[in-house]
């Protein structure tokens, strides 16, 4: 059952690779311009600031047992103090980010979690999956750019660094409690592209932005 889940999985995100977009390989050669970063950490702290609730609300909507308690320990690493959120606003601090008005493709990505979340908890786990299977390598070669390339201060990166550390269990944790399921692969497929697109095409605005 898990190898099935698993090649239905990576096949929905084959193509959607986020280190291979080319925002993200502009951001790890240093080609991006601090406005780009600070832009960045605007739209994207909508995505950080919506997780805990999305978290909240799959562990709620998760009978007692094993996939809740893999949720609910996610939802602790994201809201332990220091939170998450406070750590990326270290990060958005540093480039100077402001409370800017969220764009259409940060709404398509924040309505596509809660889209999923509709759709009940196996395509919820899905959804969150796309991303955090991907998370510990994106948020590696995030600080690296940014300590390479952008003059950021240690203080800057924690965020970034405590997701490499951290993504890989989240992952594990998150693909376990789908798999505990016995979820209907198309049904994690769909999900999984849905989140997936939804990450390109922020990357997308983010890349026209820059450009």
């Amino acid at each position: 059952m898990k190898s099935a889940l698993r090649h239905h999985f990576e096949a929905a995100l084959q193509d959607r690779q986020l280190l291979d977009h080319p925002f993200y390989r502009r951001w790890e050669a240093g080609l991006l311009s601090r406005d780009d970063v600070r832009e960045y950490a605007e739209q994207y702290r909508y995505f950080e600031a919506m997780l805990p609730d999305f978290l909240l609300r799959l562990s709620e909507s998760l009978a007692p047992g094993p996939a809740r308690n893999l949720v609910e320990a996610n939802l602790r690493d994201e809201v332990t103090a220091p939170s998450h959120l406070e750590l990326f606003e270290r990060f958005a601090e540093f480039y100077g980010a402001t409370i800017a008005d969220m764009t259409p493709a940060t709404r398509r990505l924040v309505n596509a979690y809660f889209e999923v979340l509709r759709r009940g908890s196996a395509s919820a786990l899905a959804g969150l999956l796309a991303y955090e299977s991907q998370g510990a390598e994106i948020a590696d070669s995030k600080a690296a750019g940014l300590l390479d390339h952008y003059g950021a201060r240690e203080a800057a990166v924690l965020f970034w660094i405590e997701h490499g550390s951290i993504e890989v269990d989240h992952a594990t944790w998150t693909f376990d409690a789908l798999a505990s399921l016995k979820p209907d692969v198309d049904e994690v497929e769909e999900s999984a592209r849905l989140v997936g697109d939804a990450w390109w095409s922020f990357l997308d605005e983010r890349e026209r932005q820059a450009a």
